[in-house]
């Protein structure tokens, strides 16, 4: 069966990019709600309307306008003020049970706002399935292998995600000879990435002599149609800045937004990047 028209409802990064091209490679009509402050300048080539957060009736109005029969939501969004959102009528109704559930975490904060699109009649699609399963293979993911110490490092930075996901922190921590360097919470893996670099050089690797290694994982209780872990070749260029060796995720578990351009960037880097089997 052809998938109908999707809405794309999209954050910041490259995700929502990504995910509008292949819908536009593979002829499926798309609309793309922007995201107010977060969506990339470039959507507006695609047919679409700009919307704030709380604009919850106007962006279901303008989807069935549109004719959408599924929405897929892709990108970065920060927790808001909800004293500083302006609601229509609609967010207004939905935005006590939205803030109630705001409260207990932001994976229950995606699963209320997922209810009022599914009560709307709205399929749930997953970036990765739009994406063709582009999600992160057993193994290396190009010419770089890792050694034991490389793999230690990195099945021991996704074991500190994973338990940090439990507890609805992050998605992401990075592990250098078996110290944990970062952990992921709101200011997403760039911005750690970012303090992994500023940390004393005896503590991480160096350009000519890398270690380490930065593992992203999904958390236990979230819903993977949202909010899978992603890796780009930016995340590969800010790992080798930061001195690691490489970049690995839970194989099937971690979405790689240009898969070609991943490959290019970690065999340029002398980069590895590892799927773990966890099958």
């Amino acid at each position: 069966m052809t998938p109908g028209k999707l809405g794309l409802i999209a954050g910041g990064g490259a995700l929502p990019l990504a995910v509008a091209a292949r819908c536009e490679a593979e002829g499926r009509p798309v609309f793309v709600v922007r995201l107010t402050s977060f969506a990339d300048p470039h959507l507006i080539r695609y047919p679409g309307i700009e919307a704030g957060m709380a604009e919850i009736g106007k962006v279901l109005s303008a989807l069935k306008a549109a004719g959408c029969t599924a929405v897929c939501f892709a990108g970065t969004v920060s927790r808001p003020d909800f004293k500083a959102l302006k609601p229509d009528l609609k967010g207004a109704m939905v935005m006590p049970g939205i803030i109630a559930a705001a409260t207990k975490g932001d994976d229950a904060l995606l699963r209320k706002i997922l209810s009022v699109f599914e009560a709307e009649g709205y399929a749930i699609e997953g970036a990765d399935d739009i994406l063709g399963g582009e999600t992160l293979p057993i193994g290396a993911l190009g010419r770089v292998q890792p050694d034991e110490g490389h793999l230690s490092d990195l099945r021991k930075a996704l074991h500190v995600a994973e338990k940090a996901g439990e507890l609805d922190i992050g998605q992401g921590a990075v592990v250098c000879d078996g110290l944990v360097l970062a952990v992921e919470a709101q200011e997403g893996t760039d911005a750690m990435l970012g303090r992994v670099a500023g940390l004393p050089a005896d503590l991480r690797g160096a350009p000519g002599k890398p270690k380490g290694a930065l593992g992203k994982a999904p958390k236990p209780i979230q819903d993977l149609r949202v909010d899978m872990p992603v890796i780009g070749a930016r995340t590969l260029e800010m790992a080798a800045a930061a001195g690691l060796a490489g970049v690995g995720g839970v194989a099937g578990r971690l979405i790689l937004i240009d898969r070609a351009a991943i490959i290019e960037a970690a065999d340029r880097l002398g980069l590895f990047v590892w799927g773990e089997d966890r099958s």
